[in-house]
């Protein structure tokens, strides 16, 4: 459960963000050299019913480069 950091309340989580006219979404990545490499995840949302607060996530950080 996310809580939203202005008001406290709990977030709705697991929404998509989309990019408005295009297919593909948001997808991140560990090298801006590559088109498909280091491919981390998709983002996930959490949106706070009370206040709107957004907060963009990770739902699984487990693939990230341990340095």
């Amino acid at each position: 459960m996310r809580t939203c950091l202005r008001c406290g309340c709990e977030m709705k989580e697991n929404c998509d963000i989309r990019v408005e006219g295009a297919g593909y979404g948001v997808v991140l990545s560990q090298d801006a050299g590559k088109l498909f490499g280091g491919r981390i995840g998709k983002p996930r949302v959490a949106i706070c019913p009370q206040c709107g607060e957004v907060s963009i996530y990770l739902p699984d950080t487990s693939v990230l480069k341990k340095d």
